[in-house]
């Protein structure tokens, strides 16, 4: 795009040879103009492509730090999600544990429930065999002491004096057999 010194100074002695447009002076000028031109633009275009590499360098770090972030983002979020999946499997699990506790647990309170009321039905049982058994007993004693009252008042009726004592008597020899 930007001619060289040497070629614009071709291109101005062509002009001048030939009777050209400018004159000596003014194609020395736009000579001298070429030649500033030349060299500012250089370290201009060096500064601005500088800056452009720079603001250049500068977006693609953003770039890349702006991928990093995601990348971690993303990482983070898979984690998470783990994390997540891992606690509710572990819940459900938990859960899961605590129904069964929950039903053995109830299984065994139902069990003891049976126990309790069998061993009570067994006491009540037992308790009304000792209670017929007593009653039985004291039927018993009472019916003895009746007949025995009944004996002693028969015997005391019936029986003179000498066969009471016969009576006593041979009770008494009787007395070491019963015993035995």
């Amino acid at each position: 795009m930007f001619i060289s010194i040497a070629q614009a100074a071709e291109v101005a002695a062509h002009h001048g040879e030939h009777g050209g447009v400018f004159s000596e002076a003014e194609t020395w000028v736009a000579i001298t103009w070429l030649i500033v031109v030349v060299l500012v633009a250089r370290p201009v275009f060096r500064a601005i492509t500088a800056a452009l590499d720079l603001r250049r360098e500068k977006i693609r770090a953003r770039l890349e730090e702006a991928e990093r972030l995601r990348t971690e983002a993303q990482e983070m979020l898979a984690t998470y999600q783990k994390k997540q999946r891992d606690a509710l499997k572990e819940a459900e699990a938990i859960i899961g544990q605590a129904k069964a506790e929950a039903e053995r647990l109830a299984a065994q309170a139902e069990a003891n429930l049976d126990e309790l009321l069998r061993r009570r039905e067994q006491q009540a049982v037992e308790r009304i065999i000792q209670a017929e058994a007593e009653a039985l007993r004291e039927v018993r004693n009472k019916a003895v002491d009746i007949a025995i009252g009944a004996t002693r008042k028969l015997i005391a009726d019936n029986l003179s004096s000498d066969q009471a004592s016969a009576l006593i008597d041979q009770a008494i020899k009787d007395l070491p057999n019963r015993l035995h």
